[in-house]
């Protein structure tokens, strides 16, 4: 018996009389059944002789030209296009030349090239700590033997077969079947000559032997656009960033004692081309990041940009978590929408999904023929709310691949911070499920512990690398410490979002002023719990589509008060302690619900009402972002001081805001009734003028111009439990903001 020596690194014994190929591994090649091609295509030592053998469906002649250039006609050992071939010696760096019917063709074969993959990313594979996933798995342009090609590699540990098709190979499977990588599940292949831009998905054979429906790369980069479901070869090395100095100070920018007015997008939506078509990343970047800017907003919130098949989830169906979406640009325009954010001085936040996915066949749906990132049971892996499935947490390689997608959006694309969708959803194994139809935990509970031990990781992996990045978790429950450290007990997201304190007062508002005495405390209710968490307040794109209209919809009473109301309501939530958040459009009022397919109606700027809350919103943002009383003790309980509370006949709420030590507090005063509060007394904690910076009953925000004249100074009267007061008074349905300048005056 003699020895063969495979350039796949396997080891067998034949006979020196064995034909090139045994008849039986030929027919399971040409048939595309053999599950370790490595093994006997390319090039493999056989004594002092080398057999080469090529697989070239279609081709009815072959022949092997060596490095040096010289041709050497292979045998035919199968009729459907397999081909052999004896040589004295290694032929080098070969390439095969086919033909067929007269058509001739050159290739090189895949099956010459070695392994790629390392052992120590199949050890942090394994144990399911490669926060660098992405450049392990997915399609990378590189360099290999010394030839330029496309890398692939993919998890697919209950496959027979896993290949890579596409355009370059008319999408035969039998032609680029990949190397197995061991008890990893990883499978691999070198594609030579392949270059960006290529078309590719994975035919993945069960383990029962059928045939999959053709998959996207779960660590894709790039995608056709929908409808179309491949997946795209692009280059995402070696993109030359021009945003240090951002990323040095990005620490400092959101620290919880710094201002954070986040406006909500939806690409797609936001404003559309002069060819009706949503608009470009690079042209966001010239239109959104300038007015976004101008409005005086922190950080621009996208929802979610990675690729998703049906425009109508708005992108909460996602199935390339590491592609940024086709629709707009490639993943350098993308990146160069990101550095304008941040030449702006604007940080971007990506809406992130990893709480459940679609079921679309090209998906990570039964991805190897088994149930791999999902639940096999559908009382823990279907969500019956969205149709979809929910990933298996506590699997190790799911939870890496999320947290690896996590790093790559903050690492990769620059990007400052992930708001983490439905999270709530992730903690509890019976949401939105009933009697009998969830699988409580090993304890018997509800709470879904592979979800949290998740979410705990996730947080404490991305804020380690990287301390200056923010993470914000959409989470509507009472569950305790969401934003508090895990080392304490916590989820350890840096914010979450006020679901409830939204709820109550858009209930509020909603209500004839006649009748809000009588749900008085639904506006001071959250300040109850309003330092409990790290809050941020949302009015979200949520508040607007499934038949709720806009926020200006619910608002009561004729035009000019539903404007009044609006503008007073704004005005509360930004003098209210926590960060803001107003999705697209509702800062200039828009009227009806907003609608994906369609741009926002900007010509309802040229109307007075519209406009006036326009620019009460960047006034708002510019209150907020320079006066340290509105946002530097937001998270502390002694950076709030309630003045008045409790009049619910007259509708009026009061309180001071505090900074730190030498900052000027800010006093908040609000009448939600229909009627003037003429001489309304209030207590204040220091004597002197208080100037009145704000006033949403201003004309120039479309008000009447009912006021205070610009301030007033207290009188020496007990009011509130304080020794010094003001006499103010308080238009109908108006905020007011007043700024202590001290006790000489106005002109102080």
């Amino acid at each position: 018996m003699t020895s063969i020596r495979s350039s796949g690194g396997g080891r067998a014994s034949i006979p020196p009389t064995r034909p090139l190929i045994a008849p039986g591994d030929a027919e399971e090649l040409v048939r595309g059944r053999h599950d370790d091609p490595f093994a006997l295509l390319g090039p493999h030592a056989v004594d002092a002789d080398w057999i080469v053998r090529a697989l070239l469906p279609g081709a009815d002649r072959a022949d092997l030209i060596d490095a040096a250039g010289k041709l050497h006609p292979m045998d035919v050992a199968h009729p459907e296009g397999l081909f052999a071939l004896r040589l004295p010696e290694h032929p080098g760096a070969y390439r095969l030349a086919a033909q067929a019917n007269g058509t001739a063709w050159q290739v090189e074969d895949p099956y010459r090239f070695g392994p790629m993959m390392g052992a120590t990313d199949e050890h942090l594979f394994a144990e399911g700590t490669h926060w660098r996933l992405w450049q392990l798995l997915g399609a990378h342009l590189r360099e290999h033997e010394g030839s330029d090609g496309t890398a692939f590699t993919v998890w697919a540990p209950n496959a027979r077969r896993v290949s890579v098709v596409g355009d370059f190979n008319q999408w035969d499977g039998r032609r680029h079947v990949m190397r197995r990588r061991g008890s990893t599940g990883l499978w691999e292949i070198f594609v030579p000559g392949m270059e960006a831009g290529a078309l590719y998905k994975f035919e993945i054979q069960a383990r029962d032997g059928t045939l999959m429906p053709l998959k996207a790369d779960p660590v894709g980069f790039g995608a056709e656009h929908p409808p179309a479901t491949g997946s795209v070869v692009r280059r995402i090395e070696g993109y030359a960033w021009s945003d240090a100095a951002w990323m040095a100070g990005r620490a400092e920018r959101h620290r919880v004692d710094r201002p954070v007015s986040i406006y909500e997008v939806h690409f797609g939506s936001w404003q559309h081309g002069e060819d009706g078509q949503p608009l470009s990343y690079r042209a966001l970047a010239e239109r959104l990041v300038p007015y976004v800017r101008d409005m005086g907003f922190t950080h621009i919130e996208a929802l979610p940009l990675t690729e998703h098949p049906f425009d109508g989830s708005w992108g909460y169906q996602p199935i390339g978590l590491y592609a940024p979406t086709c629709r707009y640009g490639r993943p350098e325009d993308f990146r160069a929408f990101v550095e304008a954010c941040h030449e702006a001085g604007l940080g971007l936040i990506l809406d992130w999904v990893p709480a459940h996915f679609p079921t679309d066949q090209h998906g990570l749906a039964h991805f190897d023929g088994t149930p791999l990132y999902e639940h096999a049971d559908p009382r823990e892996g279907f969500h019956r709310d969205w149709n979809t499935l929910i990933y298996n947490f506590g699997r190790t390689e799911v939870a890496n691949f999320l947290i690896a997608n996590a790093l790559y959006w903050l690492r990769e694309h620059h990007v400052d911070g992930l708001r983490v969708d439905a999270v709530a959803s992730m903690l509890y194994r019976d949401y939105s499920r009933e009697e009998g139809d969830w699988v409580p935990n090993r304890h018997g509970g509800r709470e879904n512990l592979e979800a949290i031990a998740f979410l705990r990781r996730l947080n404490t992996v991305i804020y380690g690398e990287d301390p200056s990045i923010v993470t914000m978790a959409e989470e509507s429950t009472a569950w305790p410490g969401v934003s508090k450290p895990v080392h304490d007990g916590g989820l350890g997201f840096g914010y979450k979002w006020n679901m409830g304190w939204m709820h109550d007062t858009l209930a509020y508002m909603s209500e004839d002023p006649i009748y809000r005495k009588h749900h008085h405390n639904k506006m001071s209710f959250g300040l109850l719990y309003g330092f409990s968490e790290n809050f941020v307040l949302p009015l979200s794109h949520d508040e607007v589509v499934h038949g709720k209209g806009s926020i200006i919809d619910r608002m009561p009473g004729d035009r000019w008060q539903k404007f009044a109301n609006l503008r007073a309501y704004y005005a509360f939530m930004f003098a209210h302690p926590g960060k803001k958040l107003l999705f697209m459009g509702q800062e200039f009022g828009q009227q009806g619900e907003w609608s994906h397919g369609h741009a926002l109606p900007w010509a309802s700027l040229d109307e007075g009402l519209h406009r006036g809350t326009h620019d009460l919103m960047r006034d708002l943002n510019g209150h907020y972002r320079h006066r340290p009383a509105l946002h530097a003790r937001d998270v502390h309980g002694d950076g709030f001081e309630w003045i008045d509370a409790g009049a619910a006949e007259a509708s009026v709420y009061a309180w001071v805001r505090w900074g730190e030590a030498g900052d000027a507090p800010v006093l908040a005063v609000f009448n939600f009734s229909g009627a003037e509060q003429a001489r309304w007394r209030l207590g204040v904690p220091r004597a002197g003028h208080w100037v009145e910076i704000l006033n949403t009953d201003a004309k120039i925000y479309g008000g009447a111009g009912r006021g205070n004249m610009g301030g007033a100074t207290t009188e020496a009267a007990e009011s509130h439990g304080r020794p010094h007061s003001l006499v103010l008074t308080l238009p109908p349905l108006t905020a007011l903001y007043f700024e202590w300048r001290g006790s000489e005056g106005p002109g102080t």
